[in-house]
């Protein structure tokens, strides 16, 4: 296995002026999840007046052009090819987990072996000396970004975990048997593609991902969360803002079948007079909907949809809590933000969320099985709705926890600090 090694305690030689090239599959706030991981390093980078550059593919070209027109000099586009929209095709029939392994791997690996070529003309032109590549998180995945003759960083990555044990055999036999030898392979093919293999540093959010990178990596592993909060959007209310009178929990996220907003919808239909408002959508929204008419909740159940991060924090605040109950949630940057803005989780006790939060600002249900998950929620919210000074404490916590550990600001001081090791390193 990789050693760890921590940062040192004082910066390594700062000689050579950062030029950072960030290498991504997706840059996009508004596709959420990983895809925004490459936005928060080359935003804050461009802010701090680091020298960087961005390379991604273009289905997100127009919100890159949207939010950075003054630095569209400093982005390159992978174009949209017709074999991309193969692959994609194809993979449409496949369960997701599958279709991620075969057709959404090969994506990834084609766009990469483009980006490899981009990026050494970067380096050339533009003396790049640090090479970023935050996505895929996935510890297991390979990568074509190796040999470039600069520091190449990787992360930080967060995976290596399953379904809670009770929801294991939901997944067909095909999913399982699939993803079980795209894991027994994964050491063999990062020895074929040896981007890990290679990689001066790689980064992982915990232990978790640490114990599931491939054994051939030989660089130097640090932990450091994977998400973070701006601290500029996410924060307390101006002035203090009482819970509403009729308790309003509220879910944000993509409406997709892993995160089982179905336990909540139960939850509420056995609590009188609670409400739900649910920000996001996705495919399963249709589903949902019309559960909640079954259970005869449809009045009390909000669909609001996509809104921009602002909105969402102000939805945030005097609401009872946010409430999380996916079963396959690797990190979960949704946790962090509400957090900070200084109101309780509950969530499942997985993933993570789990390494998130502790019992000191927040609420963790055991995902045992569906029915205890259901209760779990029940009962958590009913604690809440009865008992303001809990949910005063929880908040205020919450938001200290953040401040120390995940502010956003304070990621890119240790990422700076890791790009530097990387040169000293060198």
């Amino acid at each position: 296995m990789p050693h760890s090694q921590a940062p040192p305690s004082q910066h390594p030689s700062q000689a050579s002026p950062l030029r950072i090239c960030i290498v991504a599959e997706n840059a996009s706030f508004r596709f959420g999840g990983e895809a925004s991981l490459p936005l928060h390093y080359f935003s804050r980078l461009r802010a701090r007046g680091i020298e960087t550059w961005l390379i991604v593919h273009g289905r997100t070209r127009s919100e890159l052009e949207a939010l950075f027109p003054a630095d569209q000099d400093r982005i390159q586009y992978i174009p949209d090819r017709w074999y991309h929209k193969l692959i994609w095709k194809l993979s449409l029939p496949l369960p997701r987990r599958v279709a991620e392994a075969t057709f959404g791997t090969l994506m990834v690996l084609i766009n990469q072996l483009i980006q490899r070529g981009m990026v050494l003309q970067l380096i050339r032109s533009n003396g790049i000396n640090v090479v970023h590549q935050p996505i895929p998180v996935s510890p297991k995945a390979p990568s074509f970004i190796f040999g470039l003759g600069v520091p190449v960083i990787i992360g930080p990555m967060n995976g290596g975990m399953d379904y809670p044990a009770a929801f294991r055999g939901a997944e067909s036999v095909f999913t399982r048997i699939t993803v079980a030898l795209g894991r027994a392979s994964a050491n063999l093919v990062n020895s074929l593609i040896p981007g890990k293999k290679n990689a001066d540093l790689l980064l992982v959010a915990n232990q978790r991902t640490r114990l599931a990178l491939p054994t051939c990596a030989r660089g130097i592993v640090i932990e450091i969360p994977e998400n973070g909060v701006d601290p500029g959007i996410w924060q307390l209310p101006a002035t203090p803002v009482s819970a509403s009178e009729l308790p309003r929990f509220i879910f944000v996220g993509r409406l997709v079948d892993w995160k089982r907003l179905d336990f909540v919808l139960h939850a509420i239909a056995a609590i009188p007079g609670a409400h739900l408002e649910v920000i996001g959508d996705g495919p399963m929204r249709a589903p949902w909907t019309a559960l909640a008419a079954s259970l005869g909740i449809a009045d009390r159940v909000r669909w609001i949809g996509w809104l921009p991060q602002p909105q969402c924090a102000q939805l945030l605040h005097g609401a009872q809590a946010l409430v999380l109950p996916s079963i396959y949630e690797c990190g979960g940057a949704v946790v962090l933000e509400a957090m900070a803005c200084g109101i309780p989780v509950i969530t499942t006790a997985w993933g993570g969320p789990a390494d998130y939060l502790d019992p000191t600002c927040g609420i963790l249900v055991n995902p045992s099985n569906p029915e205890s998950i259901t209760q779990g929620f029940a009962d958590a919210m009913r604690t809440l709705i009865a008992d303001p000074e809990m949910r005063l404490s929880l908040g205020t916590a919450g938001r200290k926890r953040v401040e120390l550990l995940f502010d956003w600001n304070q990621k890119v001081d240790q990422i700076l600090h890791i790009y530097r090791q990387s040169l000293h390193e060198r």
